[in-house]
């Protein structure tokens, strides 16, 4: 038996199967870095990217954020060179590591030591979650999933369908923790129960989703009542 094997079967048992987690701003406190660090570099190109550009950016994969930074600076850059810059100054300010948002270091140990499957999934390419996971911890996930590893990002379910398929186990029986609009889009595209906790903006109470202040808020407990209301709707 895998070690993965191990840790599906009381999770199935329970009705929730696994959680798959969002990073940036979900379970760490990067959101505010990637917004200084797209700040600073359109500073470079003589823009002033200002806090109303931020809900546009806000867990955006990184080819339409890189889009709207052109669109909107009008800056003469390759998207591929405007990318690669923040994506090295990103990379530079998390390798002294990172915080964790309240309550993800205990949730992570709860669903440990209940043995449920956890899956990382970000919008960040792979450089950054290999940046990050030293602080987060590698060990919780079985799988992980970075943005250049999917044909179609958040707000597509891909993402999300690929980590569920990944662990073997069914969307609908998942629980997706996120902190964005674009996200939770994409877990609900997925089939998936969301709980989101917003990081930098609002987020409203949908029929899929919970909204909570803080993962101090979230537990076991909680997300496996959360799956059984989602698998009981009609």
């Amino acid at each position: 038996m895998t070690a993965l094997e191990a840790h599906a079967r009381p999770g199935s048992a329970q009705g929730l199967q696994a959680v798959l987690c969002d990073m940036d701003g979900t379970l760490v406190d990067t959101e505010r870095s990637w917004f200084a660090t797209e700040v600073s570099v359109m500073a470079d190109l003589g823009f002033r990217l200002g806090p109303e550009h931020a809900e546009h950016l806000l867990g955006s994969p990184m080819d339409p954020a890189v889009a709207y930074l052109i669109g909107v600076s009008g800056a003469d850059i390759a998207p591929e060179e405007l990318e690669r810059r923040i994506n090295v100054r990103m990379v530079e300010t998390l390798s002294s590591g990172v915080d964790l948002r309240p309550g993800a270091k205990r949730l992570l140990a709860e669903l440990d030591a209940a043995r449920v499957p956890m899956a990382l999934v970000t919008a960040s390419y792979r450089a950054i979650v290999d940046a990050v996971l030293p602080s987060l911890g590698a060990h919780h996930f079985g799988v992980t999933v970075a943005g250049d590893e999917v044909t179609l990002p958040k707000p597509h379910p891909e993402p999300y369908l690929k980590a569920a398929a990944a662990l073997g186990v069914a969307p609908e029986r998942c629980v997706v923790l996120e902190d964005s609009r674009t996200g939770v889009a994409s877990g609900e595209a997925a089939g998936c129960a969301v709980v989101a906790v917003p990081s930098m903006t609002p987020i409203p109470d949908g029929p899929r989703r919970t909204v909570r202040t803080s993962l101090d808020d979230v537990d076991l407990a909680f997300l496996r009542r959360v799956v059984r209301r989602t698998t009981a709707a009609p």
